[in-house]
């Protein structure tokens, strides 16, 4: 069996959609204001001197925290539609292709899964072989506390949770597993490690 693992922000698409999201839900001031007052934590982000996960997380609370579940899952469904053009036309032709050939695709992403899953099933068909994987939000009394409900989905945790879903799925376990891994950064480094093919930046 062949297995196609894609990256999502800046292998399939353009741009790095956490800032886009936020962007078009909560409008450009909005953004400005946020990046402005977490600025000293990103830059220590960017030095590597804090976790990126634990401030990722905290800039999505500040715009996000308390939102209704349904509310935040149409505005997934919004960003989608209203951002179709950052998708990369070969790497989604890459997908369908794979899927045809009767092969399995799953995207792994730092970024939230509800968007990254909207983005895509507007052009995959076949769901059955498809599947993504990102950082989930944590939801109470069908409202966003702020927080994630699973470690950020990037380095390292990008590998577990595949081997995670491959298991639950019981995928590869009738015969060897051939794996192609398709990454932009160094935050999909230890996925293309895992591949027995890899593609860093493909489709530009």
């Amino acid at each position: 069996m062949t297995l196609h693992a894609f990256d999502f922000d800046g292998t399939l698409t353009t741009s790095d959609t956490l800032l886009l999201f936020i962007r078009h839900a909560r409008g450009r001031w909005a953004l400005l204001g946020g990046l402005l007052l977490y600025s000293p934590r990103l830059v220590l982000m960017k030095l590597g001197l804090v976790d990126n996960g634990r401030t990722k997380e905290r800039l999505f609370g500040h715009y996000f925290r308390g939102m209704l579940e349904r509310d935040f899952d149409a505005l997934c469904t919004s960003f989608a539609r209203s951002h179709a053009h950052i998708l990369r036309t070969e790497g989604l032709r890459t997908i369908r292709q794979a899927l045809e050939r009767g092969e399995r695709v799953v995207v792994l992403s730092a970024s939230i899964d509800r968007w990254v899953q909207a983005c895509l099933n507007q052009f995959i068909d076949d769901t059955t072989h498809f599947a993504v994987l990102g950082t989930q939000i944590e939801v109470t009394n069908g409202r966003l506390t702020g927080r994630f409900g699973t470690l950020n989905c990037y380095g390292s945790e990008k590998v577990r949770r595949l081997k995670e879903w491959l298991e639950s799925e019981k995928v590869g376990t009738k015969g060897a597993l051939e794996m192609i891994a398709y990454g932009d950064s160094r935050g999909d480094k230890e996925l293309l490690a895992m591949a027995k093919e890899s593609h860093y930046k493909p489709f530009r």
